[in-house]
């Protein structure tokens, strides 16, 4: 057991550390190219404009990079092919257990991650140049689309080559969803990316994901699944390695380039732990999040009236005269406490 726990945390630290010395080019490198959006501000879901976000961060989004997710994948991409390499040109027991690069495990959610990542890059390049729909990048159905592709592909890969179609509920069992579980992969995939909008305050997605990982590492452990715990805890380690940068005042924001990426990572990792259900607790934050975005929308529709006085709902703290820090802290401590309950009801799942 001892030699599984290595082979989380070895990686894990080496994964931190990676992040923290690729870090001071790639922010140079950002800066030197002015990779941020040249106007501030944003656009409301429902279309027209957002004035108390705008005036909230009117000095926030100018002159700060978008492309903080970069490290992420990008350390995450170094790590896994690094301890994959040392097994390959330097094979013995150690480095053969350290190596967790796996058909069975860590395969999907590693291409996932990257494949998806790569999208959001494109996302946020379009925006930091003026590309796309009106230059703010690619258009919400393009990404959605792009999304459920991913998500499809990989529900595929998921039933035809892991040949699994099952999942748990809890109070009901196992249930076998046959090839239902391709859609089914998407919608998660899709619910998750809707969460990305967590991204609106320094050090606040940085946190709640490396959370989210970390949760999910214990729960694959605890299932003997010690690659797959080895990969969530490297995307966990690369996380906090991008939060040491994005903590007030951030020197960078995740951007789709990381939001995109571990969503959909974490989807591929929730289907494979068998811990699906268990994302509405472990996840809670970015749930609340996304949902607080779709409340507001039909409420001004249908009601022709706000219920927040900005969504997602972290602004509406701003809003009220939360200082930022404060806003981030508290769902920090609401994010630890999800994922306390949800790995525990996994685990007795």
């Amino acid at each position: 057991m001892i030699y599984d726990v290595v082979k989380i945390f070895a990686p894990a630290t080496f994964s931190f550390f990676v992040g923290l010395l690729i870090a001071p080019p790639l922010i140079n490198y950002f800066y030197t190219h002015k990779m941020w959006k040249k106007k501030s501000g944003k656009e409301g879901l429902g279309g027209g404009g957002t004035p108390i976000f705008n005036e909230l961060h009117k000095d926030k989004d100018s002159n700060t990079p978008r492309l903080g997710g970069v490290l992420i994948w990008l350390t995450v991409l170094l790590t896994t092919l690094g301890f994959w390499a040392a097994f390959q040109f330097f094979p013995d027991p150690t480095t053969e257990k350290l190596s967790f690069l796996s058909r069975n495990q860590t395969w999907l959610p590693f291409f996932t991650l990257i494949a998806a990542a790569f999208v959001g890059l494109i996302d946020d390049l379009f925006l930091i140049y003026g590309r796309g729909k009106k230059g703010g990048g690619l258009s919400l159905p393009t990404r959605i689309a792009l999304v459920i592709l991913i998500g499809l592909a990989g529900g595929l890969w998921f039933y035809a080559k892991l040949e699994s179609s099952t999942l748990g509920i809890p109070f009901w069992g196992i249930v076998d969803f046959g090839v239902w579980i391709i859609p089914i992969f998407a919608i998660v995939m899709l619910a998750l990316f809707s969460g990305g909008v967590i991204d609106g305050i320094d050090g606040l997605a940085g946190g709640i994901m490396s959370v989210i990982f970390a949760a999910y590492s214990i729960i694959a452990f605890f299932q003997n699944q010690i690659d797959l715990a080895a990969f969530c805890a490297v995307v966990a380690g690369a996380t906090l390695a991008f939060l040491w940068f994005n903590i007030p005042p951030a020197r960078f924001y995740m951007g789709e380039s990381g939001m995109l990426g571990l969503t959909a990572a974490l989807a591929v990792v929730a289907f494979l732990t068998n811990a699906v259900v268990d994302l509405l607790v472990i996840a809670l934050p970015l749930f609340v999040a996304s949902g607080s975005d779709i409340i507001q929308l039909l409420s001004k529709r249908f009601r022709g009236k706000k219920v927040f006085l900005v969504a997602p709902i972290h602004h509406h703290f701003e809003a009220l005269g939360w200082p930022a820090y404060k806003v981030t802290m508290r769902f920090w401590i609401i994010s630890v406490i999800c994922a306390i309950i949800g790995t525990v009801l996994a685990l007795l799942g």
